[in-house]
C-alpha cells in the first residue's frame, strides 16, 4: 500500500512537469526569422544569449502604409472608466484585427496560483494612465503617465505629460520614458523594477511620427529568455532609429498575436501564473488592421 501510494504521489507530480513540457515546445524557437506580416507591418524575431537568454520581438508599423488603423480597447458602455479584461488574442478575434500587442497597465490584478488570479475573460478592469478608444478618453487613473498617442490622421507621437494633441483618435499609457529626442532617459535609480530582468514590452515612435514601433522581450522562463532590465531594453531600442519610447505593462501580460489564414497565431512566448504560452487577460490592448 505505502508503494501504491508513493507511486501515485510521483504520477500526480508529474502531470504538471508534462504539461509544462508540452506547453514550453509550443513557444517559438530561438532563432532569427523575419517576415512581413501585411502591407506596412513587418515583424522581427531574434534570440540573444547575453547577457541572459533573451527572445526579441521587433514589429515596425508604416503609419502611412494604405490600409493601416490602430484601435484601443474601448470603454464599456455604462461608462465609469472600466472595460473588461480580455486575452489579447480574445480582442483580435473580438475586433477582426491583424495584429495586436498587450498596453496599458492595469488594477485590480492578482496572481496568486494557477488558479487563483485576477481578473479572468470579462471581469471588470481599469486601466492606468491615458486611455482614448475611437475618441473617447475614459480611464481616471494616473493621468500624467507617459502616454503613446495616435491622431486621426494615423500620426503617432509619445507624450511625456500624458496629455496627447487634439484629434487624437486612440491612446495608451506606460509608466516610464525611455528614450526622448532619440536620446535615453535615466532610470530611477531607486526602482528595483527598472533593475531586474522582466519580461518587458515598449512602444516606440521615429521624429516624424510615421513610423510605429512596438517591442516584446520574453521573461520569467529559465533557459529561454529570462527577460531585460528596463536600461538594457533600452539600450535595444536604441539600435532603431527611434525618437521616443515608452515602457508599457510588461510582465505576464506581455502578449503578441496575429491573424493567419488558419487562425489566431501567437508569436511570442507569454507566461501566465507561470504557465508558459498561456494568455492573460489584461485591460487594454493596442490593435492594428492592416491589407494583406
Amino acid at each position: 500500500m505505502h508503494q501504491f501510494g508513493v507511486t501515485l504521489g510521483m504520477g500526480l507530480l508529474a502531470i504538471p512537469l508534462m504539461l509544462y513540457g508540452k506547453l514550453s515546445l509550443q513557444r517559438p524557437p530561438q532563432t532569427l526569422h523575419e517576415r512581413p506580416l501585411f502591407q506596412g507591418v513587418h515583424y522581427r524575431r531574434e534570440f540573444r544569449s547575453m547577457p541572459r537568454p533573451m527572445m526579441i520581438h521587433i514589429l515596425r508599423v508604416d503609419l502611412t502604409a494604405p490600409g493601416i488603423k490602430l484601435l484601443v480597447t474601448p470603454e464599456q458602455p455604462d461608462g465609469n472608466g472600466t472595460t473588461i479584461a480580455r486575452t489579447t488574442s480574445e480582442f483580435l478575434q473580438e475586433f477582426k484585427l491583424q495584429v495586436a500587442v498587450n498596453a496599458s497597465y492595469f488594477t485590480p490584478f492578482s496572481e496568486d496560483t494557477p488558479w487563483n488570479y485576477y481578473p479572468r475573460s470579462g471581469d471588470r478592469v481599469t486601466p492606468i494612465g491615458r486611455t482614448i478608444a475611437n475618441g473617447v478618453s475614459y480611464s481616471t487613473l494616473n493621468l500624467n503617465w507617459v502616454a503613446l498617442c495616435i491622431s486621426n490622421q494615423q500620426q503617432a507621437s509619445i507624450q511625456p505629460s500624458g496629455q496627447c494633441p487634439a484629434r487624437t483618435t486612440q491612446a495608451v499609457s506606460g509608466n516610464a520614458l525611455l528614450i526622448h529626442g532619440g536620446k535615453p532617459v535615466a532610470a530611477d535609480p531607486h526602482s528595483t523594477d527598472d533593475q531586474r530582468p522582466y519580461a518587458r514590452i515598449s512602444a516606440a515612435v521615429d521624429r516624424t511620427g510615421t513610423t510605429l514601433w512596438l517591442v516584446a522581450i520574453d521573461g520569467k522562463q529559465a533557459f529561454y529568455s529570462e527577460g531585460a532590465t528596463l536600461a538594457e531594453l533600452t539600450a535595444i531600442l536604441q539600435e532603431l532609429p527611434v525618437d521616443a519610447a515608452v515602457n508599457l505593462d510588461g510582465g505576464g501580460s506581455t502578449t503578441l498575436v496575429t491573424t493567419t489564414p488558419t487562425g489566431t497565431a501567437v508569436l511570442n512566448a507569454p507566461i501566465h501564473a507561470k504557465i508558459p504560452m498561456w494568455e492573460r487577460p489584461v485591460a487594454t490592448h493596442l490593435g492594428i488592421y492592416a491589407l494583406p
